[in-house]
């Protein structure tokens, strides 16, 4: 390749036209031959994934004409005929794709749901991206299933339910990082069957086994309690235990992500997670000043705070301890 910048999302250098796709196991964006193919380090063949002009997925494929790891997590989408549904398709898998990469660096375990290509049918995950143009359509996570609407692509539909539910950030990439950390809890926490770490879990974030329905009919009736600033990150977060988790860990992907990234172009030293024993310190030394100086830049736009929270002394705690779940493996 020439040695111009490529970005995640490329599948062609716009400079010299070399073909692009990104190799998982590799972790690095390479050069695809005319044929589409792409031989790695070990001799293997890799293909462009057949979903590149569906849903602009750039990523390799193990088979011709196959579909790639993250396409394969997909186990819904809109049907064809869905215009509405097809266009706003791409974004989510884009979403879905930056959300695999991230966890993959995290050291975080991806298991798909299809036992054909070694998925765990009861503790994998996948994604049902559904189009609420013809149905209603709750996001959420159940047993490994994570549903998401389709519609919230759309800028327009994403910013008036912002307003409506006077949220501060409202993100394809934030629901996908939410719905996942639901998903983690259950399998790193739950099922891990370590009685000291629920326990823990328990102490910082409260009891998971009160009733959800009727913690979510109180939120809606009443709103968070007072003083809620003190102990959370946001509003939805007071809803339940599982939604204080959930609201942590987007936050702890928010966080390490945008580390990582301002580390690569020079922002800071820092290179991430990684440079730090505890999980607060990255948060009090680094992002603390750095997201202070994104969101005064933002300003100087005339543009909403790049990161419109404050992280109050009880969040560093829950920070650090969906920190400590990056050493625990499945059961």
């Amino acid at each position: 390749m020439c040695g111009s910048p490529l970005y995640f999302e490329n599948s062609v250098c716009v400079s010299c036209g070399v073909g692009l796709g990104f190799s998982r196991d590799e972790g690095e964006i390479v050069p695809v031959g005319p044929d589409g193919r792409y031989v790695d380090g070990s001799g293997l063949i890799w293909h462009v994934c057949r979903n590149l002009n569906l849903s602009g997925c750039t990523w390799l494929a193990p088979l011709q004409g196959g579909q790639c790891f993250s396409c394969s997590l997909t186990r819904t989408r809109p049907n064809d005929a869905d215009a509405a549904g097809v266009a706003n398709f791409p974004v989510a898998e884009r979403a879905k794709r930056h959300l695999i990469v991230e966890l993959d660096r995290l050291g975080f375990p991806v298991v798909g749901k299809d036992a054909a290509t070694g998925g765990d049918p009861v503790n994998g995950v996948c994604f049902d991206l559904l189009s609420s143009t013809d149905r209603s359509v709750t996001i959420g996570h159940d047993d490994g299933v994570i549903t998401i609407d389709l519609a919230e692509s759309d800028p327009a539909y994403r910013e008036r339910l912002r307003g409506e539910l006077d949220e501060p950030y409202r993100t394809m990439l934030g629901h996908f990082r939410h719905e996942i950390g639901h998903y983690y809890e259950w399998q790193l926490v739950e099922r891990g069957g370590d009685a000291e770490r629920i326990e823990r879990c328990r102490e910082l974030f409260g009891d998971e086994t009160i009733d959800y329905q009727t913690e979510i009919d109180r939120h809606y009736a009443l709103g968070p309690p007072a003083g809620w600033e003190e102990s959370y990150l946001t509003t939805y977060a007071t809803m339940h235990p599982y939604e204080d988790f959930a609201e942590t860990w987007a936050h702890f992907l928010h966080i390490c992500d945008t580390v990582e990234t301002a580390s690569a172009y020079g922002l800071t030293a820092v290179a991430g997670v990684e440079a730090f024993s505890r999980f607060r310190d990255l948060v009090t030394g680094v992002w603390v000043p750095l997201s202070s100086t994104l969101n005064m830049i933002n300003r100087s736009m005339g543009k909403d705070d790049l990161y419109p929270f404050v992280i109050p002394a009880p969040v560093l705690d829950k920070l650090d301890f969906v920190a400590s779940l990056r050493g625990v493996r499945r059961a």
